[in-house]
């Protein structure tokens, strides 16, 4: 048991540094917690769905790669570090404190009377979750993170219960931050501040770069 903590441990730690960053995906998510708590929670599922989803396809692929390029690994790892690398610096340069973000008026709320009524989002969680699977998809630097991961080290999860292990990190890691920025958003809705954000990109991106340098090392 104890031989699969490691990679459990980098899974989560995987999973953490691609879902905390508050991006685009995250405020949509905040608003979506004000409207109506139970789609939140939906669409929550879908984002952490996707990015075990990319895990599981780098996880699979990403040690049959290695093993093809043995003889240059050291130049692998290298290669998917600088690309981490990028990934990290690429996000902390945008690091900075914003406006925080006004919340959405519910479109369910009546103008004359102040009252609520359910939104047809509100009303469909399997709708909310295909969406938030649909816009997470398309973000091609939660592939090619888990690619460049991965295939960096493909012999540390080339066994069954090391992959497993690994994904179960992931997956874990990105469910419970989604599910939290949805118990946020229903306190606070949108109204975290922005040096909070900001933080949460800090430490997000700074969890990438160090996986980049610990893959990195030894240098070649």
């Amino acid at each position: 048991m104890s031989e699969l903590m490691t990679p459990a441990l980098a899974g989560a730690a995987a999973g953490l540094g691609v879902a905390m960053p508050m991006g685009a995906m995250s405020v949509l998510l905040l608003q979506e917690a004000m409207r109506h708590r139970r789609t939140a929670v939906a669409a929550a599922t879908g984002i952490a769905v996707v990015d075990l989803g990319y895990a599981a396809l780098a996880t699979a692929v990403g040690p049959w790669v290695a093993s093809h390029v043995a003889p240059v690994e050291a130049w692998v790892r290298l290669v998917s570090a600088v690309i981490l690398l990028a990934i990290a610096a690429h996000g902390l340069s945008g690091a900075r404190p914003k406006p925080a973000v006004p919340p959405v008026p519910d479109p369910g709320q009546d103008a004359g009377t102040g009252g609520t009524t359910r939104t047809a989002t509100g009303l469909r969680p399997a709708k909310a979750f295909a969406r938030y699977v649909a816009l997470t998809a398309i973000n091609p630097t939660t592939a090619l993170y888990f690619a460049a991961l991965t295939t960096a080290q493909g012999a540390a999860l080339g066994s069954g219960p090391s992959g497993a292990a690994f994904l179960v990190g992931v997956g874990a890691a990105s469910l419970l931050w989604q599910q939290a920025l949805v118990a946020l958003g229903s306190l606070a809705g949108a109204r975290i501040s922005a040096t909070a954000r900001v933080w949460t990109f800090r430490l997000g991106y700074g969890l990438v770069a160090a996986y980049a340098l610990k893959i990195a090392l030894p240098l070649p």
